[in-house]
């Protein structure tokens, strides 16, 4: 593709000079590069635990993408959803997985109806989770394993931790920007790292720009990153652009998956909306039956505005949800009302119809349900 668009490609390690000028390589070789405009793309790095230090045992989600070979027990220090997504990966594969998580839940950025399915997954498939629990370091064991030790979060603070031996720890504790050797550019960072940007993605500097997980505009997703990039390059060409989207969709992928755009019951109610709900299973849908997806006890759900039928937000959880997330995302940017969606034909049989069926169970006449 960046060949076919006529793109320069250098491969190497670059270091800022200031903030339009880099330098890749060393000595005679070095090559300087100065362009009219920069898009910082710096991306983000895990965190790493003062008393968790990564090495050929203590790994991030970096190193637990390319193991040499499987190991038999790893324990997932945190329950977030990249902890999640590996475990049970991991799981699958055949390895034993343990979750420590400080929370009382895994997953507790998600209200408990969404969570419940994933849970009984993970109950089923026999993975051991410890909530409410902090891990406060490790050490090697003599047979080349690690010894893990945790702690109840309300424990004193002279109680005996308890422990866990395991061939890898997986901590996924969260990512920050990776925005350390940014400081020759003069591009303005926040408190916690990230590079400071406009609704344009445009930095102090001129001309200067930062896109995805590095800057502080939006979540740290690939999607919004890919969709933050093709906007500066259009700013760059002289278009009038803005990143102002309305929603951004979440996927958790998960065994099931769970997907949310927009306002959840919890999050409508508190921002004040008067709201009505609806609900349709993956078990009512003939398409998920074929692919054996309603196993997960999983759901579609809508939540829409109760004297307008505004839709703001759904949500889903189940095997392969994610694919409906495209509609549920273009609803809520054109300002969708439940009767645009119940009065579009949707094909059958596809797991679209979910969809279609829960914004009629939302307006109280779901056909396929009882």
């Amino acid at each position: 593709m960046l060949k076919n668009a006529g793109v320069e490609l250098v491969s190497g390690w670059a270091e800022f000079q200031d903030a339009k000028t880099v330098k890749i390589g060393t000595g005679k070789n070095a090559i300087i590069i100065e362009g009219e405009n920069v898009i910082l793309a710096n991306g983000s790095v895990p965190v790493e635990l003062p008393f968790l230090k990564f090495d050929d045992n203590i790994i991030s989600s970096k190193e637990a993408l390319s193991l040499g070979e499987l190991p038999d027990h790893v324990v997932v220090v945190g329950g977030g959803y990249i902890g999640l997504e590996l475990g049970i990966t991991y799981k699958m594969l055949g390895s034993e997985v343990t979750i420590v998580e400080a929370m009382d839940s895994i997953l507790p950025i998600f209200d408990k109806e969404l969570r419940r399915p994933l849970e009984l997954f993970v109950k089923k498939n026999k993975i051991k989770v410890h909530t409410g629990v902090y891990a406060k370091g490790c050490e090697a064991t003599k047979d080349g394993r690690t010894k893990l030790f945790y702690v109840e979060k309300d424990a004193e603070e002279n109680t005996k931790p308890s422990e866990i031996i395991t061939d890898k720890v997986l901590v996924t504790v969260g990512r920050k920007p990776n925005s350390q050797a940014l400081e020759p550019t003069g591009v303005a960072l926040d408190e916690q790292g990230f590079v400071k940007v406009n609704n344009r993605c445009e930095t102090n500097m001129r001309g200067v720009y930062a896109i995805g997980d590095v800057c502080n505009a939006g979540e740290m997703l690939a999607h919004v990153a890919s969709f933050q990039g093709e906007m500066v390059a259009e700013i760059i060409a002289g278009k009038k652009r803005v990143y102002d989207p309305i929603a951004v969709p979440a996927i958790v992928f998960t065994e099931p998956e769970i997907v949310s755009v927009g306002l959840s019951p919890e999050e409508a109610k508190a921002a004040g909306h008067p709201t009505i709900i609806g609900k349709f299973p993956l078990a009512a849908n003939g398409r998920s039956l074929t692919q054996e997806a309603e196993k997960t006890g999983g759901f579609v759900r809508v939540v829409a505005r109760e004297d307008d039928h505004r839709i703001l937000g759904i949500q889903g959880v189940g095997t392969h949800i994610s694919e409906l997330v495209g509609e549920w995302t273009l609803a809520l940017e054109m300002g969708a009302l439940l009767e645009d969606i119940a009065a579009t034909i949707h094909a059958h049989p596809t797991m679209t119809e979910m969809t279609h069926e829960a914004v009629l169970a939302t307006l109280g006449h779901a056909i396929h349900t009882a």
